[in-house]
């Protein structure tokens, strides 16, 4: 179960929904904006829903649900024709089709505690005094019964709190407490909920909201792991927080209409913090007036609420990102200091006996034994026929391997870059052609171990591979094993950004704020591969060694899993800071808050005081400067002075003015400019940093700057 959850809702189903034949009634999202008047939306929603549709409709069949917390709208069944007529209505902003988005799918919370500039919350960081900061988690639901959820020693319920705890046929009231306070589920059939659907429960059978919320909020459990693997205490990052779960999504997707649901109701509720490890495809980015997490998370910090989203899964390749809007904390992943070893021993070559160990990564539970005596062989000498491809047989591809073959043998495969077969289609060829074993030849997804159970199988890099090849070629009766895993930390180096994490920089022309935009993105990166976390409880035994009871916990890979940690975070910072606003909580992360300009030209938009700097449009032959403006939250200091250090590529000259920068009780407030000058062409992305110390505090603003960049935007 351990895979990479992503990959859990298929391209093609995106596609399939995103294409509504004319005359067939489809959910379409109506969003009108800030909700002028939240208590008392009116008849306004079933006015304007009605003018569009044919006289044998009925508007209460039509209609699917109304947001009118944080913001105005509604989701209704409407033809193609109705949707593009009712987008020309007065006080519309945009119509959209209710397409799914997709899932972005412990030790990582100690690794972080060696880090720099990192809030990190131990079990007793907050005072009891502090405030019990709200975490509301869109995702697949949750497992009430982990213990990470128990409410142990935690105090009453935040009075502020309005939310609920929703039934259905398996989730009752009673199964939230101190720790869970709220559950919601949104059924995209129904308004009234009054017909029962699959998925209409909050309770999670997918696992990933399970675990995403324990790794922003879920308690202390010492002793926990993966069927002995990764054993520690595993903890969320605010430890003390509550945890409010809104299920949005199902084995189908993530419903547009549900996500801004659960905005508007978590917007009413009363969370602090909203994480979100879901999103569009970086193929499919949506304009911001057309996309969910856009719109709500728009609503929801100008409420006061902080909104983290995960970065997607489409790295490595550049401008992938997405949840990228400047109202957005986005998150990417990095791996961490742990590794996964699963080693191969060759057998001895004919002139030889002695041994070799190869260093192999996979998260397997091998009952082989720890001599080498099982035989090896290539995929591509063991063709299914004279018409199976070479290629297709080295990939160990679907149908490509004769099973007399490789019986009883460990089978060496190659990985193409293609991505066409997945590793467990690999692996599922060579096990029911009765092989005992796979090797892996793979440099694409280094550092992040593919679980493959109690089926023994490892992953090699090419280069390791070549020894491996080199002794089945030099030996007649070429034998091997491959050991179960062990967990080795303190792994270096670490951390790296892991290849699936996407990249930046954003770049996005049509907009809601007029402008062409050239973001440094993600915002941020936080731990996402092998990550320990809570799990639903199951009886799929697919996945468990033999002998042994499914696990309370899992490792899962993903930005999916970087986003929580960042909740857990912010959420941390809140409890400490109840005063704090999303921008101030943005600052304490990344390093300053931002506002944007009156007017906002391409120049401007660089200005944004954003907490990293983005040049676009820099063509080498003139300067351009760019300003920032930083607060000095220390208030126990009555004088606090900053120096400046500057990190920069060679071919960029960077100048901070001032180079100083000096707090009293009085100025709490500075200005400073960073001047951007050529030393050569400019022909590629350039990346530096300025740091301010005062010799105990650190603060770092990342930069990038491009020759790339679109024209502003009229309108």
């Amino acid at each position: 179960m351990a895979f990479l959850l992503s990959h859990l809702f298929l391209v093609s189903l995106f596609l399939s929904s995103c294409t509504a034949a004319v005359g067939k009634n489809s959910i379409y999202v109506v969003y009108m904006g800030r909700a002028a008047n939240p208590d008392h939306p009116g008849d306004s929603h079933l006015q304007l829903l009605a003018s569009v549709l044919d006289k044998r409709d009925r508007v209460s069949e039509a209609l699917v649900r109304r947001y009118k917390h944080g913001f105005s709208g509604f989701a209704a069944r409407l033809t193609k024709e109705a949707a593009a007529k009712i987008a020309t209505k007065a006080g519309v902003v945009s119509v959209f089709e209710d397409t799914p988005l997709q899932l972005h799918t412990t030790r990582s919370w100690d690794f972080l505690q060696y880090q720099d500039e990192i809030v990190i919350d131990a079990d007793d960081a907050t005072t009891a005094a502090s405030p019990d900061a709200i975490i509301g988690i869109l995702d697949t639901g949750i497992w009430p019964e982990s213990e990470s959820f128990g409410d142990k020693d935690m105090g009453p319920i935040p009075s502020r709190w309005k939310g609920v705890c929703m039934e259905s046929s398996d989730f009752r009231a009673s199964d939230c407490n101190r720790k869970l306070i709220g559950a919601r589920y949104y059924n995209d059939s129904s308004p009234s909920r009054v017909v029962v659907h699959e998925g209409d429960t909050p309770r999670d059978s997918i696992g990933h909201g399970t675990h995403t919320a324990s790794t922003a909020g879920g308690r202390s459990i010492a002793g926990a792991s993966y069927y002995g693997l990764a054993t520690g205490t595993a903890k969320g990052g605010s430890t003390r927080a509550r945890i409010a779960v809104y299920r949005v999504c199902t084995n189908i997707g993530c419903r547009a209409s549900a996500i801004l649901a659960a905005f508007d109701d978590a917007i009413a509720d009363g969370v602090d913090v909203l994480s979100l490890s879901l999103g569009a495809p970086a193929f499919l980015k949506p304009d911001f007036a057309t996309d969910p997490i856009a719109i709500g998370a728009f609503h929801a910090v100008d409420r006061g609420i902080t909104v983290v989203c995960s970065a997607g899964n489409d790295g490595p390749s550049p401008k992938t990102v997405v949840n990228a809007a400047p109202w957005i904390l986005t998150v990417g992943a990095t791996t961490i200091d742990r590794y996964f070893e699963s080693d191969v021993i060759l057998g001895g070559d004919d002139n030889d006996n002695k041994k070799m160990v190869v260093k192999g990564e996979g998260i397997n539970f091998s009952d082989l034994q720890k001599s080498p005596i099982y035989p090896l062989v290539e995929g591509g000498s063991a063709k299914a026929s004279s018409s199976t491809s070479d290629d297709d047989a080295k990939n160990c591809n679907p149908n490509s391997l004769d099973a007399n073959k490789i019986k009883g043998k460990i089978v060496l495969c190659k990985n193409s870059d293609d991505n066409t077969y997945t590793k467990r289609e690999k692996m599922m060829e060579v096990s029911s052609g009765g092989g005992v074993g796979l090797i892996l030849i793979d440099d694409a997804d280094k550092a992040m171990a593919y679980s493959s159970g109690a089926f023994p199988m490892t992953i090699v890099t090419s280069q390791d591979s070549a020894k491996i090849k080199a002794y089945i070629n030099s030996t007649r009766n070429p034998v091997a094993t491959i050991l179960p895993t062990t967990s080795v930390n303190k792994y270096k180096p670490a951390p790296t950004v892991v290849s699936f994490s996407s990249r930046g920089p954003f770049i996005h022309t049509a907009n809601l704020l007029k402008a062409s935009l050239f973001i440094v993105q993600p915002d941020i990166v936080a731990p996402g591969v092998n990550i320990l976390a809570a799990w639903i409880g199951t009886n799929d035994s697919s996945q468990v060694p033999i002998g042994q009871k499914p696990s309370q916990f899992n490792l899962l890979s993903g930005t999916s899993m970087s986003c929580p940690h960042i909740s857990g975070v912010a959420a941390n910072i809140k409890s400490a800071y109840p005063g704090w606003g999303p921008s101030a909580i943005r600052s304490a992360i990344m390093t300053t808050g931002f506002e944007c300009p009156n007017n906002s030209s391409t120049d401007l938009i660089s200005n944004l005081n954003y907490p990293s700097i983005a040049v676009s449009k820099f063509n080498g032959k003139e300067s351009k400067k760019v300003s920032r403006t930083v607060t000095n939250v220390g208030s126990k200091e009555d004088r606090a002075t900053y120096t400046v250090s500057i990190k920069s590529p060679s071919g960029l000259n960077v100048k901070v003015v001032p180079e100083r920068l000096v707090f009293t009780e009085n100025d709490k407030k500075l200005g400073y400019q960073v001047i951007f000058s050529p030393s050569s062409s400019v022909t590629k992305d350039m990346f530096g940093s300025i740091t301010w110390s005062n010799g105990k505090y650190k603060v770092r603003t990342p930069f990038v700057v491009s020759s790339e960049g679109a024209e502003t935007v009229e309108g």
